[in-house]
């Protein structure tokens, strides 16, 4: 193939004439490599998966010459580039016009193949949506912006034959050409179209080269001839991530060389609902599980701005001894808020998306790309957009503060000193010289960096701490709703253009209402509503200590009862100040989580019989299940005539469940709940038996612990906790962006799904963990220890 000269393309009248009509180069390149392709592609696969590194890069560069080395080869010029510089000139057009081809990416075991299988097999129209997409970065730093041409429209999507694909109207010449330009975009204007065209006739040319390099022993006029007759299209399976399981990050890498994908309502609505899931459990958790409250403090006041030193090395005032109550109040409202705050925003989310995937079935029928969607739709999915974009600023400040205040990245910021020693507000800074500013960049852009960085070099990953890592993490899952919603070509070209023309109002207005619950919350209730209060949370007591993976004896049960009690107090008080700020909220989300039938389980008092009363280390040990229960909110149930009263509620109506022990034991209380409504024990198992292998086993009985049965629970690794879910054949494993991994039930029509952190940085779940892992998996599919027995043996765990 000849040589590629980027300049001759706009600099050559004749040439850039020919690229108007139609590029007859693209058609003729496409059809090559399709023929090339229908023969010869599972020789070419074969072939270059046995390659060696070296060779690979060889058969690019020759190809390709000068190809850039790094991936997103435009986000690698960007960083080079001052800001200034992309608009008086880039020397990196190049990078910014084909993002998707760099040495590092291409020399990857499948990525060429999947470009040569999708751009062989498919018309380059289906490809001219994403083509300029790609440029985006480049559009938006000035370096490849698009000419416009007043009055004219070039066809590309769905534009099939040579004719009509890349042809230039005007709009006087065909009824649609201003809307399809203008409005909804469904076509391309002629700047737009002409970086398309550029960028797919020197890709289509560079893999029809690459395929004469592959096919070296085959003289290039025989390659096409009868000689090969056409074959099958060869099984091309997807990449897996290291633990060799599906992951998201991967297929994202991969999805820029594979036939763009349709969107998948299913999927939208399935991440939405296991985070939704997993916000409910965190609330629930942080009531139940004084350890895990007292972690999550801790963890909060780690990653306050407060931690920053001033711009003349002063702590912040907060952090005086005399006004630790102030300190303490600011962290208790933000416990409380941000876990209330996600449950309503994801609650939110995972309703539009059910209404909007009901939607699309019922219409499926009726859309085709030549015609409109369907008003109903549009505004459906127009109106789930917007709530995307105004729900992410909440974990996107909660980085970018999170991120500044943590341990590993403090020293690279600093604080203003406050106006006053009163004040709230906080002014931080990164100190002199710390990198580009990347307010240019599309989310899903700069998400995809950060996941390749932690991933790939450790010192990115040290900086990132696990509480950053949470937030980035539902940074991605709304990120991924957003690139869901970017696939559905071509009607997702004119989506700011008809949102901002017809929907902007209405969904402000509609964003507003929605908005005022969490408001509420995060505008009525005040720091200091908590000062009263402070003290309950301060974990430098060791309040909320929690020796719960210890046997029962006499001092461990008065800790674990103490615990508890100090964080029935912190929450009685944080349900007061809710109630009397915000009501009983009801109709919202946090309402229906808050006022369902569960209760708490708490730890019975220790009773000496007397046997016992003499002999040192004589404990009795009880089951998971031999413990009183009471409600989980104040604001909707009474509590035990030990706890304190909270604001008016409505009574449940309660049975009472005794047990005689004979020797030292717990005393059992009354409880609070229906007697349906406690958890089963592990001795009557409610569930058939699930055989698994020794190492998932080990795994169970530390998730599922009983102190009874399993003396020495310890760590977990993250990938022995993965096998074990997988390994009973309940459950498919995805690992999403971040550190949130996504577990699928294979055995249910719903297919429930659940969402877990992977631990960072080490990789290995600590027992308090497991424990939190397990009963997060008793409350939603009732799992108990009982249920799991050794591969070919009859005797369950117990």
């Amino acid at each position: 193939m000849g040589g590629y000269d980027p300049d001759h393309v706009y600099n050559n009248p004749a040439r850039f004439a020919e690229l108007c009509r139609h590029d007859s180069s693209i058609h003729a390149s496409y059809g090559l490599l399709r023929d090339i392709v229908e023969r010869h592609e599972a020789v070419i696969q074969k072939r270059w998966t046995k390659k060696s590194k070296q060779q690979k890069l060889k058969v690019l560069l020759d190809s390709w010459p000068c190809m850039p080395i790094m991936h997103r080869p435009d986000f690698d010029a960007f960083r080079k580039e001052s800001s200034e510089q992309p608009t008086a000139g880039t020397k990196y057009r190049q990078n910014y016009l084909w993002s998707k081809v760099s040495l590092e990416d291409l020399s990857k075991p499948k990525h060429l193949l999947w470009l040569i299988n999708s751009r062989s097999r498919h018309h380059p129209s289906v490809f001219a949506a994403s083509d300029c997409e790609s440029t985006r970065l480049g559009n938006v730093c000035q370096a490849t912006s698009p000419i416009f041409l007043n009055g004219h429209v070039m066809t590309l999507n769905s534009a099939t034959d040579t004719e009509s694909y890349g042809e230039l109207l005007e709009w006087d010449d065909h009824p649609d050409a201003f809307d399809w330009c203008l409005l909804s975009r469904k076509q391309f204007t002629r700047g737009e179209g002409l970086l398309v065209l550029e960028i797919q006739e020197r890709l289509l040319h560079f893999l029809v080269d690459c395929c004469y390099k592959i096919l070296h022993d085959i003289p290039p006029d025989r390659l096409t001839c009868d000689v090969f007759p056409t074959q099958p299209e060869p099984h091309l399976t997807t990449e897996f991530d290291a633990t060799g399981f599906a992951s998201l990050s991967v297929m994202a890498e991969e999805a820029p060389y594979r036939v763009p994908s349709r969107i998948d309502f299913a999927r939208i609505e399935s991440l939405l609902e296991a985070r939704m899931s997993a916000a409910k459990d965190h609330i629930w958790a942080l009531r139940e599980d004084p350890a895990y409250l007292g972690e999550v403090v801790t963890q909060v006041k780690e990653h306050r701005l407060e931690m920053l030193k001033d711009l003349n090395g002063n702590i912040h005032p907060a952090l005086e001894p005399s006004r630790s109550g102030v300190f303490w109040a600011r962290i208790s409202n933000f416990v409380v808020c941000q876990a209330y705050t996600e449950l309503l925003i994801f609650a939110e989310l995972h309703e539009q998306a059910m209404h909007l995937r009901s939607l699309h079935a019922n219409h499926a029928a009726q859309i085709s790309p030549s015609s409109d969607l369907p008003e109903e739709l549009l505004t459906a999915i127009l109106r789930f957009r917007h709530f995307l974009q105004e729900v992410a600023r909440h974990p996107l400040y909660h980085v970018r503060t999170g991120f500044m205040g943590s341990p590993p990245m403090r020293k690279y910021f600093v604080r203003d000193p406050p106006p006053n020693p009163t004040t709230s507000l906080i002014t931080s800074r990164p100190k002199p010289g710390n990198g580009t500013d990347l307010f240019m960049l599309d989310m899903t852009l700069v998400l995809a960096e950060i996941e390749r960085l932690v991933q790939t070099e450790k010192q990115a990953a040290d900086l990132v701490s696990a509480g950053v890592a949470h937030n980035i993490a539902d940074l991605a899952i709304i990120a991924q709703c957003l690139l869901q919603l970017k696939m559905y070509q071509p009607w997702a070209r004119g989506y700011d253009e008809a949102c901002v023309n017809n929907y902007k109002g209405v969904f402000e207005k509609e964003s507003d209402q929605w908005s005022r619950t969490v408001k509420l919350l995060l505008l009525r209730i005040k720091d200091e509503d908590y000062l009263r209060s402070a003290k309950l949370v301060d974990p430098s007591d060791k309040r909320f200590y929690y020796p719960a993976h210890k046997r029962r004896t006499k001092e461990n049960v008065e800790a674990l009862r103490r615990a508890e009690q100090n964080a029935d107090n912190f929450w009685a008080a944080a349900d007061k100040v809710v109630y009397s700020r915000c009501g009983d909220l009801a109709g919202t989300a946090l309402h229906a989580a808050l006022s369902e039938q569960r209760s708490l389980k708490r730890t019975p008092e220790w009773v000496d019989d007397g046997l016992n009363a003499g002999k040192k280390g004589r404990a009795a040990t009880l089951g998971d299940g031999e413990v009183l229960y009471k409600p989980s909110s104040t604001m909707y149930f009474d509590l035990s005539s030990t706890a304190e009263p909270g604001p008016p509620r409505a009574k449940t109506k309660t049975k009472t469940k005794t047990k005689v022990k004979t020797k030292g034991t717990l005393r059992e209380e009354s409880t609070a709940t229906p007697d349906d409504d406690a958890p089963p024990c592990d001795d009557e198992p409610q569930q058939p038996p699930v055989p698994v292998d020794a190492r998932s086993l080990k795994v169970f009985r530390t998730l599922l612990f009983n102190p009874g049965v399993t003396l020495s629970p310890g760590e977990i690794s993250w990938t022995d906790f993965v096998h074990a879910m997988t390994s009973t054949r309940l459950f498919a494993a995805e690992k999403l962006y971040g550190s949130v991994w996504q577990f699928q039930r294979l055995d249910e029509e719903s297919q429930s799904r659940i969402q877990f952190h992977q631990p960072h940085p080490r990789g290995k779940i600590q027992f308090t963990w497991a424990r939190r892992y397990g009963r997060r998996l008793t409350r939603n599919f009732g799992w108990v220890g009982s249920m799991f027995v050794l591969r070919g043996s009859d005797t369950p765990t117990t």
